[in-house]
């Protein structure tokens, strides 16, 4: 066996609907499983889904208030009021107040943007901003992507003459602000047709309404907030995301060029991939550190030198946050398996001394995928006696639910159910892990401690084709609620199998089924390499690509988890692989069996695998199951080795079976070397058997062992008798069949077992295991 590293969910959906849905979009029953799978299941949002350049944008006009936003903004333009937009430190933040500037100064505004420091202000409008703004003269102030949650704010706006408008996205709370306006798609009086922009998707929809067209030169600057704040990609967003990507693969933008040339990407290969693990991270790295001005000047900016320098000072800052993101992670890590094992614990909070509040949910996040328990990062601030810290959750547990039980002890607070924020006192640190650890104790269960991975279809390798796969890239782009599809393929046979890498670290698969075969590259996969017996029967989940090497496409599975049901067999008869073998095995599941005591002499075992020796003797009870047991050595009787086979199920089985003596291969006397033997000696016996046994077997072509053999076995049938190396014929002899000698019967075993388990083929030998074992693995979906 293999086990997954995940929980496998396998979406089936109904057949029927897959026929129709394939027949009337003309596609394969693959990609209408997939639709179906994803609730797209009629024709006409199933087509709308899959052609996106038919889609049209919402009328931003009706969004609540957004008549009143423009012809405010249009007055003050008029009136050449100064404007000021408040944005935020992330990447929606960022690429919000870029929309919103660009819109407002294609316009003619006189308008410049804000962007609070995550260190010394804090997430969101603030009073101290507000009020510099109007000391500088700004009569309206914008927020974007932010303000739904600035009641105190709102009121300090009004009170200083300043008209505010809230442009935002968050959950809106039982008390909105007093704003002039606000442009929020969850506002309960609001009927937009879609509720899930960013922050970004509700400025373009007023940068649309101001300019009064759609702004197709945002969409790119769109796009990355979109993509990068993890709205679901559906809808709105869906159509923002695609079209902004094709918009950034012809890019004029210099700030973009030269960002993208830092992350080593052509333009002509820019996916929804590129933004979420490229752009977005870098643009979050300048406001995880610093101020997030940079930013938002790169994205602005004409100037090609310019550009060049802002790329190359958020390049620098990126290495920055990952340096300190890798320290604090190590950190983490050291502490929990120090002080909070996981196996004793199913909440984790680990505490640091002044961590960089802009990286510990990044290290939360790490935290989540190592361990696989709800978690707590919190950046301890001794001076001011507070605690700001960052939560990431597991399926199960609902953070905001359960941290909301603690708001007596945490007066900044928020999130959702699987990411929160919040600052607390330092003396009631321990007082939240306690509380925490209780829920949690409650809550979740041993299952709940290992991951789950969503199936989107499971397929035969004949499916898998290259006009398959092309028709599955228009489900692009992926995301929050339309991810990248995950197949499973069951029941392969890996028909090669190598490790590659520098390290050996990845793993290169080709899987073949009924005549089909498929390749298969797993990063991080090496060490498998390892657990993948010859003949295993494999369950293979990755995401399905296509491999263009030298103007030659072909299909490809990137592997994303694999496991074997079945129990696999490990032949490790070559000289020298046993040791090898037992350093690579883990010790969790071990069990090395040995049937005699001499082999533990003539194979050295080293001193940390002696606790898992164990003697096996006829009737020995032995529980082997789900063990992974090593064959020391042959057994005596084959009887031996089945019946203990038959009392429990290892998963897997390495043989070994090492043999000092190799009867097989030693010459077995037939009735031919008998009846020669016998004649020779009743013409020259008695003779010392010390002294010519020797030169007897050189006479004859064969060794002196096999005359030792006959001359015992004649002894045990009383033909003969042996005095002191004499031997001579007993004349008094009976008829009496050889396989009377016990000495004949061993050797006609041992040749009998060392062909069945030292020279039988590999499939020879799976076979017999196969034949005892009565109890076969299995894993179901």
């Amino acid at each position: 066996m293999l086990a997954s590293k995940s929980r496998w969910n396998v979406n089936r959906p109904d057949q029927e609907q897959v026929r129709n849905l394939a027949e009337s979009l003309k596609v394969a029953p693959l990609i209408a499983s997939l639709l179906v799978n994803r609730g797209l299941d009629d024709y006409e949002t199933a087509k709308s889904f899959l052609n996106t350049e038919t889609q049209e944008f919402h009328d931003p006009f009706l969004l609540e208030d957004m008549d009143k936003v423009v012809q405010r903004i249009e007055t003050a333009i008029q009136n050449e009021e100064k404007i000021l937009v408040f944005g935020d430190y992330d990447a929606d933040g960022v690429s919000s107040t870029t929309v919103m500037v660009t819109a407002l100064r294609e316009k003619g505004a006189s308008v410049d943007f804000y962007i609070p420091n995550r260190f010394t202000e804090g997430y969101g409008p603030n009073e101290t901003a507000f009020r510099q703004a109007s000391d500088n003269g700004y009569s309206v102030i914008i927020t974007v992507d932010t303000g739904i949650s600035a009641l105190h704010e709102a009121d300090v706006a009004r009170e200083l003459g300043i008209d505010l408008i809230i442009t935002d996205h968050h959950e809106p709370g039982p008390v909105l602000p007093d704003a002039f306006a606000m442009i929020h798609p969850k506002k309960e009086t609001c009927s937009y047709p879609f509720k899930d922009l960013a922050g970004v998707g509700v400025a373009y929809k007023v940068a649309h309404a101001l300019l009064g067209k759609n702004p197709e030169h945002l969409l790119e600057v769109a796009a990355i907030g979109t993509i990068a704040d993890l709205v679901p990609l559906v809808d709105e967003n869906r159509l923002l995301a695609s079209k902004g990507i094709k918009k950034m693969q012809q890019t004029k933008r210099v700030g973009l060029k030269a960002l993208l040339q830092k992350c080593g990407v052509e333009l002509h290969t820019i996916t929804e991939e590129t933004i979420g693990f490229s752009i977005g991270p870098r643009i979050n790295a300048v406001g995880r550190l610093d101020n997030a001005d940079p930013a938002v000047h790169l994205l602005m900016t004409e100037d090609a030198e310019e550009a060049k320098e802002l790329a190359e000072e958020m390049e620098a800052y990126n290495k920055e946050r990952q340096q300190i993101v890798t320290q604090i992670t190590e950190e983490a890590i050291k502490q929990v398996e120090e002080m909070y094992p996981p196996d004793e614990n199913s909440f984790l909070i680990v505490t640091g001394h002044n961590w960089n509040a802009g990286v510990i949910g990044i290290v939360a996040s790490r935290l989540v995928d190592r361990f696989y328990r709800p978690t707590i990062v919190l950046s301890l601030d001794e001076e001011k006696g507070l605690a700001k810290g960052s939560a990431r959750s597991i399926p199960g547990f609902d953070l905001f639910e359960n941290l909301s039980t603690c708001r007596d002890i945490l007066p900044h607070f928020g999130g959702h159910p699987m990411a929160a924020g919040m600052t607390l006192k330092l003396e009631n640190v321990d007082e939240l892990r306690n509380r925490m650890m209780t829920i949690a104790d409650t809550i979740l269960t041993e299952e709940d401690f290992t991951p789950i991975t969503e199936v989107d279809i499971e397929c035969e390798l004949n499916e898998v084709t290259l006009e398959t796969i092309e028709q599955l890239e228009k489900l692009a782009p992926y995301g929050v609620a339309n991810p990248k599809p995950k197949v499973l393929v069951k029941g392969a046979l890996p028909q090669q199998i190598r490790q590659i890498g520098n390290k050996s670290n990845h793993l290169k698969l080709v899987i073949e089924k009924e005549g089909s075969s498929l390749d298969c590259v797993g990063f991080g996969f090496g060490e498998t390499y390892h657990h993948v017996s010859p003949i295993a029967s494999l369950d293979v989940l990755g995401e399905l690509a296509i491999n263009e090497w030298n103007n030659f496409r072909k299909p490809q599975l990137f592997v994303k988890d694999l496991r074997i049901a079945e129990w696999q067999l490990f032949d490790i008869r070559s000289a020298g692989q046993l040791n090898q073998t037992l350093q690579g095995l883990d010790k969790k599941n071990l069990q090395i069996l040995f049937f005699n005591t001499a082999t533990l002499e003539e194979v050295k075992i080293g001193e940390e695998h002696l606790p898992y020796l164990k003697h096996v003797e006829p009737g020995t009870e032995i529980d082997v199951e789900d063990k992974h047991i090593v064959l020391l050595d042959i057994p005596n009787e084959e009887e031996t080795l089945a019946s203990l086979l038959r009392s429990s199920s290892p998963s897997r089985i390495y043989a070994s079976f090492h043999q000092k003596e190799n009867h097989y291969f030693s010459t077995i006397p037939t009735r031919d070397h008998f009846k020669w033997y016998y004649g020779f000696l009743s013409k020259k016996a008695p003779f010392d058997l010390n002294r010519y046994a020797e030169e007897i077997a050189k006479h004859r072509g064969w060794s002196k062992e096999t005359i030792d053999f006959m001359s015992q076995v004649f002894f045990e049938l009383e033909f003969v008798t042996i005095d002191k190396g004499f031997i001579a014929l007993n004349n008094a002899a009976k008829k009496r069949d050889f396989e009377e000698s016990p000495t004949y019967r061993k050797k006609q075993q041992q040749v009998m077992l060392e062909n069945l388990f030292l020279y039988s083929s590999y499939k020879q030998l799976k076979a017999w295991f196969d034949q005892h074992l009565t109890k076969q693995c299995t894993v179901h979906s």
